[in-house]
């Protein structure tokens, strides 16, 4: 008799961690009609505020064509860049779409799609600052954004991080490039994507200088809840589409000189 209760509730515990692994993500949106998406609205040109007071760019433009595609409703969700992981786990947002850097320790937390922009890790500083390659860093204050791939890449180049006299972390890296503007860091590491853009937009881009040294190239993706794959799917179905018919090349255009989009080049590994 022990022996057969011991079996039921052995079945009964696989019964239910399968129902918990059930992959109800895209089934969930559907049956809601949105797609909430989670996102640094201080994230130029991928998500930011404009002078209307009207949340734009690349990202935002991107997600609007996936969710139309898909038959839902896109719903904007500006969040902390520093609690992306809970607001994704806690269910407040379908997704973070907002220039993600795919890492190994994310891909252990969160579902990602097919990658689909390229980046590269740079430091900027001001033409005036005396400052001509990576070795003039040491002793200086550099500046980037809490939570961001910077903070991992900084862990990951020990010597250059203990090289450093203070680390400044901002809310997001327009804070901190304003901060680099006015003297209150002597060096920024930040996207390649979100530096650049910044620079080109400026009155007197000379007055800015990127630093030849890349410290890491990275892939941004879009990150669903764990396990999610079932959504993962559908917005990667939806983004190849895009690429395939020109509208992506449209969509990019409008915020970005060169093409940094990589669908084309993942396209084929993530067809079904």
């Amino acid at each position: 008799m022990k022996k057969m209760i011991a079996i039921l509730i052995a079945a009964m515990m696989l019964l239910s961690c399968v129902a918990l692994a059930e992959d109800t993500g895209l089934a969930n949106v559907m049956d809601k009609g949105t797609l909430i998406m989670g996102f640094d609205e201080a994230y130029p040109p991928f998500g930011y505020v404009d002078e209307n007071g009207d949340h734009v760019g690349f990202d935002i433009d991107l997600a609007n064509e996936v969710a139309a595609r898909m038959g839902v409703e896109l719903v904007l969700q500006p969040i902390s860049w520093d609690a992306k992981e809970l607001e994704l786990s806690g269910g407040n947002i379908d997704c973070i779409w907002s220039g993600l850097t795919i890492t190994d320790e994310r891909r252990e937390q969160m579902t990602f799609t097919m990658p689909y922009v390229a980046n590269e890790q740079i430091m900027v500083i001001m033409a005036d600052s005396g400052i001509a390659s990576l070795a003039d860093v040491a002793g200086k204050v550099l500046g980037t954004q809490a939570g961001s791939a910077s903070v991992d890449v900084l862990e990951a180049n020990p010597e250059l991080k203990d090289s450093l006299a203070e680390i400044a972390l901002s809310d997001d890296f327009v804070a901190a490039l304003m901060d680099l503007r006015l003297g209150g860091i002597d060096v920024l590491l930040i996207d390649s994507t979100v530096g650049n853009y910044y620079i080109a937009q400026q009155t007197d881009p000379s007055a800015f200088v990127v630093l030849p040294e890349i410290l890491q190239a990275e892939e941004y993706g879009i990150a669903v809840r764990k396990g999610e794959q079932t959504l993962a799917d559908a917005i990667n179905a939806q983004l190849i589409a895009i690429q395939a018919d020109g509208t992506l090349d449209t969509i990019r255009s409008a915020w970005f000189a060169n093409d940094v989009t990589t669908i084309a080049k993942y396209a084929a590994e993530y067809t079904k």
